[in-house]
């Protein structure tokens, strides 16, 4: 499909080909391990085996190459097993990697726990500051990792300025965009190498699949990922990949009403009197503010506050809650809160990224916004 159409346009049809034999409008499951072939080496479709390919999967990346303006996409069983695959594909023992001071969770797990044992090392950034990623280079850097808006702390990174950063130093700049998706920004176009999902959250959009997602422009890096995705085998089921291809249908309209919802509620909280700081790029008063509206066309649905009275505290306030979820995850119809410090953010307890224990995340999600407001003035007491 053309990508001179609008992205809601591309959100339903990039990928979606009508099934050839019924004329089906929605791609079928294909739910199937290995492929007739017609001869010895005869592949129908290029289809051998699941884990290589799986027609299911390739209307998903597809569809994620087209949204995100890249040449290739690639659908993984996790967001983590995107980033493993990423890693092992880009750095080699000795390697260095720049890391954010504002990560999720896991991801420092990943670098931290699993990669530095195989010799990758890594230093730690605030890179919202451009002189900061800058300083932390060595002639061993092959890759500067962002996210922005980041996990759970919703700092601002400007990806064009690091972009530059890293083609300088010969390192490749890798943007997480789960928090934001690619209906509110496209880090390709903005310099990034390669972009990073968790299409569990914003993309799959309903609590109901796990996945992950690389998507790249260079088609050398293409083929490298695309080999080590096959021999590595973390792939999307086909079940996930349709589910989360149907989610993406609906990303635009979804992401539109996450970003009113949440700037309503972050409103309510900068004006709670037990609220100490909110955190949300959307307001004017937010560090990164400027920047996140000059390379995002919204700010999305994720809001993070800091109550009085410490940990303590913000635990109360999770408990409380009735229409917000207590649980991990983000990014679905429903709204969900957390504390970060105990829960996703537990692994980097003692670290850099440690963040700190009176911080409330908060997934604001779809339903009314006047329940969610009162359902956060009831748990604020």
């Amino acid at each position: 499909m053309s990508d001179q159409h609008s992205f809601e346009t591309l959100a339903i049809h990039a990928g979606n080909t009508a099934d050839p034999l019924t004329g089906a409008v929605v791609p079928p499951i294909y739910q199937v391990s290995t492929y007739k072939q017609d001869g010895v080496g005869g592949l129908r479709g290029g289809y051998e085996y699941s884990r290589s390919a799986n027609p299911t999967r390739t209307a998903l990346e597809e569809n994620l190459a087209a949204l995100e303006g890249g040449r290739r996409g690639l659908a993984f069983a996790s967001g983590l097993a995107a980033e493993d695959c990423l890693l092992r594909t880009l750095l080699t023992p000795g390697d260095h990697v720049v890391i954010p001071n504002d990560a999720y969770g896991g991801t420092f797990r990943l670098f931290a726990k699993v990669a530095s044992r195989w010799g990758v090392e890594f230093s730690v950034a605030d890179t919202s500051d451009v002189s900061a990623v800058r300083a932390a280079l060595t002639p061993r850097t092959r890759a500067i990792w962002v996210e922005t808006p980041s996990n759970p702390l919703l700092g601002i990174t400007d990806i064009a300025a690091v972009a530059g950063v890293a083609r300088q130093a010969g390192a490749r700049l890798v943007v997480d965009n789960t928090f934001a998706s690619p209906y509110l920004q496209q880090p390709l176009s903005l310099g990034a190498d390669v972009v990073v999902h968790s299409t569990t959250k914003y993309m799959g959009g309903h609590s109901d699949v796990v996945g992950g997602a690389l998507v790249v422009s260079d088609p050398e890096l293409a083929e490298e990922l695309a080999y080590h995705q096959n021999a590595m085998g973390a792939v999307a089921g086909p079940f996930d990949a349709w589910l989360v291809l149907r989610g993406i249908k609906t990303l635009a309209v979804r992401m539109d009403r996450h970003d009113e919802n949440a700037t309503k509620v972050a409103d309510l909280l900068t004006r709670h009197p037990k609220v100490t700081q909110v955190l949300y790029p959307g307001l004017p008063e937010h560090p990164g503010h400027e920047i996140a509206a000059k390379q995002m066309k919204a700010f999305g649905g994720m809001v993070s506050f800091r109550v009085s009275g410490g940990e303590e505290a913000a635990v109360e306030v999770c408990n409380r809650a009735e229409l917000f979820t207590l649980g991990e995850s983000l990014g679905g119809v429903e709204s969900l809160l957390e504390h970060p410090g105990r829960m996703t953010h537990a692994s980097a307890a003692g670290s850099p990224l440690e963040v700190p224990a009176d911080l409330v995340r908060l997934s604001v999600g779809i339903e009314n916004a006047d329940d969610l407001l009162a359902d956060l003035t009831q748990a604020l007491g």
